[in-house]
């Protein structure tokens, strides 16, 4: 390009290939740090590098650095072992917001609460891991699909702490909250109406790492249970069954199939009943 002796004579391939050369022993760099060391301009290397990490071929840190995405380090290492769900879920929020048109959380326990990720409807890129915002376990989606697999001392921990009434619909007597997460554990979906936000309904489902163990739950928030829980449920269903796969390392952590998670996992009235 006239005037620009550093891009002279090169091409677009050579470019981007400078720049994923400055990843190879697996470190983080600044944008300057990159242009520097790929030999372009800072405009140039900010536009390739923007390029691919929209392909997730590179990956923005929180403090605005650039390392190699996932794909980039499955293919230089060989590594059978599976992503971890930091790596994972950003893909899952983003696919099920785009498919469902819902705000998607995705959500761990964590001191009482539930430590979470959310996408909302449109281009707003999935929020950020670090720091995670958090929310109360028991009159959301999200906590209960988190308690209801959880150990039987933090379900008892969450009840003494008090089950407060974020609105008149929140449930706050212990054993019908009992109730509502053991049905949960039965038809492995939890789902809330108007208990945290007088406006929003939500439903969640777990999602299970090696050895079946819990590890995280998706939640989708709805206005109307009545009108939007089923159209939204396969997506959901779906979308957790394929994220456990992947984090036991496509080994399957239940047996049965898309379909047949689906199928088993459709609350009857009675059973959406209870956990509202």
């Amino acid at each position: 390009m006239a005037g620009n002796s550093a891009e002279a004579g090169r091409s677009v391939t050579n470019k981007i290939t400078s720049i994923l050369m400055t990843f190879t022993e697996g470190s983080e760099h600044t944008l300057t740090e990159i242009a520097q060391l790929a030999g372009l301009p800072i405009s140039t290397a900010h536009r390739l590098t923007s390029e691919l990490a929209s392909w997730r071929l590179l990956e923005r840190t929180p403090d605005g650095r650039y390392r190699a995405g996932l794909p980039l380090r499955m293919m230089g290492t060989g590594d059978s072992c599976p992503p971890a769900l930091r790596e994972r879920a950003p893909c899952v929020l983003e696919d099920l917001s785009r498919v469902t048109r819902c705000r998607v959380r995705l959500g761990v326990l964590q001191d009482l609460e539930a430590a979470y990720i959310e996408k909302q409807p449109g281009p707003r890129p999935v929020s950020s891991f670090m720091p995670a915002a958090t929310l109360p376990l028991h009159p959301t989606a999200l906590g209960r699909a988190l308690l209801a697999f959880a150990p039987a001392s933090i379900v008892e921990m969450t009840i003494l702490r008090g089950l407060k009434a974020y609105t008149p619909h929140t449930v706050t007597a212990p054993d019908r909250f009992r109730r509502a997460l053991a049905v949960v554990r039965v038809t492995r979906v939890a789902v809330t109406r108007f208990e945290l936000e007088a406006s929003t309904c939500a439903v969640a489902v777990p999602v299970f790492g090696p050895g079946g163990g819990l590890v995280a739950a998706i939640e989708l928030t709805v206005p109307d249970l009545g009108r939007e829980l089923q159209p939204v449920m396969a997506s959901l269903t779906i979308a957790a069954r394929s994220l456990s796969r992947e984090l036991a390392g496509g080994a399957g952590v239940h047996t049965e199939g898309v379909s047949g998670v689906y199928a088993a996992v459709q609350p009857g009235p009675a059973a959406v009943h209870a956990v509202g």
